[in-house]
This record gives C-alpha cells, sequence and structure tokens, in this order.
C-alpha cells in the first residue's frame, strides 16, 4: 500500500486526488489535506462580487464529496514537510495543524510515500500598506471577499442613484502582482451592473495595473488572429476599454492604500495618488510558508523552496538576463530535484522566471506581472502528476511518465465581461503554447492558427455554462473525466 498526500484542495489539489483515486490501486490511500471545508470555483468569485452569484453557487462542502470518492479528507493547515523522516519517524511526513479537532490534538504528523503540493498562494496583502479587505480595498479572490466587495459596491451604487458621483478603482495592488484577468474581468462585470442599475453615468470607472500596457495578463501580452488580421491584445484591450468610457493606469507598482486615496509608483519613477470611493485591487501572491526539515531537524527550507516560498521542481532556475530565456527553462513533470517523491502543482510551484519582461523603475522597484499558474494549466498539471505518481507506484521507478509543460501546453480563457443571459458578452482567447516560445515561432512566439480573440455574446453563454459544467465535474459526478480540464 502506498501513500499519496495532496495539500490543498483547489481546483490543481482537487484534480490530483480524483485522478489519483481513480487510477491508483484500491489499495493505496489518498488523503487530502486542506485548511478550506468549501471547494471553490473561483472564476465565478467575479459574479459573487457584483451580485449575480451568492457564495453558495460557487462553493461546495469537500468532505462528503471525498467520502464517496474514497478519498481520506483531513481538514488542517499543512505547517511543515519533513522528507527524510526525523529521529522519531522512519518514513517522510507532513506536520499540520487540525483546524477541527474532536480529539484534543491539535497538530499530526502524517506519513506519505508521495506527496503532491498544491496549496495555491498566500494572498500577500502585507506587501501593500492598507491592502485588503481588512483594511482599506477589496478583494474577489476568495468568495468570502467577493460577497464582501459586492456589499460595498452595492452601497456605493446606492448612494449613485441618490446622485453621489463615485470614483471607482480596480487593478492590481503591487508592482508584482499576477492575476490581472481577474481584475479584468471584475471591472467589466462592474461596468455592466452599473449600466443595470442606470448608474454608470455617476461612477468614473478606472484600472490600475502594473502591466506595461493593457492586455499583457501576466503572459507577456500576444498577437492574435481576429477578423482576419493580425494584432496585439493591447489594441485589443484598449478598444475594449475605450468603448466603455475606462480610463487606466499601466506600469504602476501601488506603494499605499489610503482610506479614499491610493499612492504609486510608475514606471519612470513618479509618485502620483489618485482617489477612490471604492476599490477591489488583486494582491500580489507568495507561496504559503511552508517549512521544511532534515533527518536531524535542520532547517532545510532553502533546500525545497525558492525564495517566494514557492516549491522547486524541474525548472531551469539558473538566473540569466530575458533575451536568453527559453520554453524549456519551464518545468514539465514538476518534480522536486533532490526528493524524487515530491512535486508541486498550479501556483505552489515556483516559475524559473517571469512571462513578461521584468522592469524596474529608476529608483529600482519592480514594475512588471509575475506569472499566471491558474486555472486550466493547474488543473492539467494536477492530472498528470496524479497519473505520474500512479505509475511511478506501480512501477517501482522514480521518473514520472507524464508531462505538461507550460511551454508546450496551450490554454483557453474565457474572461465575463457582462452577465446578462441576452445582453452579457465574454472575451474568448485562446494561445498556444501559453509560455512563448521564439526558437519555434520566431516571429510571435505562438502559433498564430491556435492563438485568437473574439468578444461577444456567445462567450458569455461558454462561460456561463462552464461554470455549471466544472462544478458537476469537481464533485466527482459520473462520468467526471469526460469532461477536460
Amino acid at each position: 500500500m502506498a501513500k499519496i498526500v495532496i495539500l490543498g484542495a483547489g481546483i490543481a489539489g482537487n484534480t490530483a486526488a480524483m485522478y489519483a483515486r481513480v487510477h491508483a490501486r484500491k489499495s493505496d490511500e489518498v488523503i487530502v489535506i486542506s485548511p478550506n471545508s468549501k471547494w471553490n470555483w473561483i472564476p465565478s468569485n467575479i459574479w459573487v462580487g457584483v451580485g449575480l452569484m451568492k457564495p453558495e453557487d460557487v462553493t461546495f462542502e469537500i468532505a462528503p464529496i471525498y467520502k464517496k470518492m474514497g478519498i481520506v479528507f483531513k481538514q488542517a493547515k499543512a505547517i511543515s514537510i519533513h522528507p527524510e523522516g526525523n529521529k522519531n519517524f522512519t518514513n517522510p511526513f507532513v506536520k499540520i495543524e487540525n483546524i477541527k479537532s474532536t480529539n484534543g490534538i491539535s497538530e499530526e504528523n502524517v506519513e506519505y510515500d508521495y506527496l503532491i503540493n498544491a496549496t495555491g498562494p498566500k494572498l500577500n496583502f502585507g506587501a501593500t500598506e492598507g491592502l485588503g479587505p481588512d483594511k482599506n480595498s477589496y478583494s474577489v479572490c476568495t468568495y468570502l471577499h467577493a460577497a464582501e466587495a459586492n456589499k460595498a459596491l452595492q452601497e456605493s451604487i446606492e448612494r449613485m442613484k441618490k446622485g453621489e458621483r463615485q470614483k471607482i478603482l480596480i487593478g492590481t495592488g503591487h508592482g508584482n502582482c499576477t492575476c490581472q484577468g481577474a481584475a479584468f474581468e471584475y471591472i467589466f462585470n462592474v461596468e455592466y451592473i452599473l449600466n443595470k442599475h442606470g448608474v454608470r453615468d455617476k461612477a468614473d470607472l478606472t484600472w490600475i495595473s502594473n502591466e506595461y500596457e493593457l492586455g499583457d495578463f501576466g503572459i507577456g501580452g500576444m498577437h492574435i488572429k481576429r477578423g482576419g488580421y493580425i494584432t496585439h491584445s493591447r489594441v485589443f484591450a484598449e478598444s475594449l476599454f475605450a468603448e466603455r468610457g475606462l480610463d487606466w493606469i499601466t506600469r504602476a507598482h501601488v506603494q499605499k492604500v489610503d482610506k479614499k486615496e491610493l499612492f504609486y509608483e510608475t514606471l519612470e519613477g513618479e509618485e502620483k495618488s489618485t482617489q477612490f470611493d471604492f476599490t477591489m485591487l488583486i494582491p500580489p501572491f507568495a507561496g504559503v510558508g511552508l517549512k521544511a526539515y532534515g533527518k536531524m531537524d535542520e532547517d532545510i527550507t532553502s533546500k525545497l523552496f525558492a525564495p517566494n516560498s514557492f516549491m522547486k521542481v524541474d525548472a531551469d532556475y539558473t538566473a540569466k538576463p530575458f533575451e536568453e530565456w527559453k520554453a524549456s527553462d519551464w518545468p514539465s513533470t514538476y518534480q522536486n530535484p533532490d526528493y524524487k517523491n515530491i512535486f508541486a502543482v498550479g501556483i505552489a510551484f515556483a516559475p524559473p522566471h517571469p512571462i513578461s519582461k521584468p522592469m524596474k523603475s529608476p529608483k529600482g522597484t519592480p514594475i512588471f506581472p509575475t506569472p499566471p499558474r491558474t486555472g486550466m494549466p493547474s488543473g492539467v498539471m494536477g492530472r498528470e502528476v496524479a497519473k505520474s505518481v500512479v505509475d511511478m507506484i506501480r512501477n517501482g521507478t522514480d521518473k514520472p511518465t507524464r508531462k505538461a509543460s507550460m511551454a508546450t501546453m496551450g490554454a483557453a480563457c474565457i474572461a465575463s465581461s457582462g452577465a446578462g443571459i441576452f445582453d452579457g458578452k465574454a472575451v474568448s482567447m485562446t494561445m498556444y503554447p501559453i509560455i512563448p516560445d521564439y526558437e519555434k515561432y520566431p516571429s510571435y512566439g505562438r502559433d498564430l492558427n491556435y492563438t485568437f480573440g473574439e468578444i461577444g455574446l456567445a462567450g458569455h453563454w461558454i462561460k456561463h455554462i462552464l461554470h455549471y459544467v466544472f462544478m458537476y465535474k469537481a464533485k466527482g459526478n459520473p462520468f467526471w473525466r469526460m469532461i477536460p480540464e
């Protein structure tokens, strides 16, 4: 019997657990450790944040689903990894802190034969003074954050209905944020909701982000085929903003968020500020802060994790200039180079470098997006790593059998820009590969036959349908494996 332990029950972790359970032997044990009792379809948090969905529409309780599937679930927070065991434990183990303890034990050591780290990120609100739902800005990163954002947005709408003008500021809250796509969806859905309430003329909507230009999205932007011609995502995004009367600030590192004023530094080194009545800002991400210890309980955290607390895998982490970056730098098996029975998927793995070109202000402040690793790619990674682990158990080898590099993987993204059944719209984008490969595609870095973008009502319908399809799949309902990641 082998024990497969998975840290995290988000898109990557849940996918890994389901595939591991299906493909592993009956005698093998699959254990999921997550501090959250609920699974959250995060892409639909956008609609919770504008009142079009409720938190219960985008979540479900994990425990009964895992019980049905034969997966052990521990609602607990992982504290440290001990890949060599220690003086008291021969086998490797993870130390966890139980969230719901029924026997009075708050800490527990969970032994493993294979470990898949899929914790997702730490929402690092502390990186920017005044940032976050507990301070002066809102977030849509969790369903609870999104519900709080909607409450504040509705209050702002009520003021507009009384004739008061409101300044709404949406974007990223730090110079090294990722997930611009979530903020992008949110500002367009806010604009849609304001129109539905008949108060759009009472609101000034402004986008603020660390992108060099609109449409970067942390992937360095992309060239797309649209209407028979090739254009850059910057032109695509700018036209969408202009059509809706949205202002934008790019190349900005948010330094501080006060009650009604946001302070930022530009890539040119200027210190500026802008006022707001309501602001939703995505925080920067970091690893969750897991520690690692060796056989003699010595600290080996830096051996397993990069300085940003994301786990090292089979990437090329050699420091080199932007001009020398290659698609092959990116990992494909997600196996830790030192401990062959440890993997990291989704946001939990340390990328070898950004995708967008790194830039600094004259003051040395880094202002550029960090690479996204969420959604479809994270699900694919979870699936392939789970299958690799099962193969390694069956074959008795330490060689992964599956690969899922973002440099050879395509992705589809549907960004909602208004959620009405007949008047909604969504931006539908595909790209191949996710990581630009200028050796294979020297002109644009990507294959333009598979990289395109369109906006329209059909995109909204697809996004709405996908909400229910992925909720269905995540619950392990019949034929869930027929639904792709």
